[in-house]
């Protein structure tokens, strides 16, 4: 196993890691940060988030540059990003940070090109993320930052950055997924 897929691998451990943190009932205290209070375990979690966010541009990163990349790695990679994603989502939902609904949009349009993905793949086609999907990528992982840390700094502020990026997040997730299918389109439609 090459690094790159190592590095994926870390990222999927992570993800109970982080759940543990933000699902336990541990009691590290909080911070009083502008209006809003910050649970330490929040900030520990988003932390780990923030971490495990980075080894999806690092593994990237060094498959590209020493020319590492694999099927494992074309397999394993798209799946930690979903699973992290909505884990960090699912829990936002569960502790009141996050609308329901946008989540729900956020994760079936994950699910929907995941299984628009494998048709393509059946068929011998192999469909790479766009610009488009790259921007939505980084728009959900600053909205799940944002919304873990309660919104610091802007919390002083008094501005929902966190709840605007949300919303951009959302919209970006939608906009893609339907460009996705637009521009693939064809590949279901020749699909034996």
């Amino acid at each position: 196993m090459n690094l790159p897929n190592k590095i994926t691998l870390s990222r999927i451990f992570l993800i109970p890691i982080f759940i543990i943190v933000l699902t336990l009932p541990f009691d590290w205290g909080e911070w009083s940060i502008g209006a809003t209070n910050l649970p330490i375990t929040h900030f520990v979690a988003g932390l780990i988030f923030i971490i495990a966010s980075i080894t999806d541009w690092l593994d990237g990163y060094i498959a590209r540059k020493y020319n590492l990349i694999t099927n494992m790695g074309k397999f394993l990679d798209p799946l930690a990003d979903k699973l992290l994603v909505s884990a960090a989502f699912i829990l936002l939902v569960e502790l009141d940070l996050a609308a329901a609904w946008i989540v729900i949009a956020i994760i079936s349009r994950e699910f929907a090109v995941t299984g628009f993905r494998l048709v393509a793949a059946g068929e011998g086609v192999v469909l790479a993320a766009s610009n488009m999907g790259k921007l939505k990528t980084v728009s959900q992982i600053a909205a799940i930052i944002f919304l873990m840390f309660h919104n610091f700094p802007f919390s002083y502020l008094d501005l929902p950055v966190d709840t605007v990026i949300l919303y951009i997040a959302l919209i970006l997730t939608v906009w893609s997924g339907v460009d996705y299918f637009i521009k693939n389109w064809h590949v279901l439609r020749d699909s034996k």
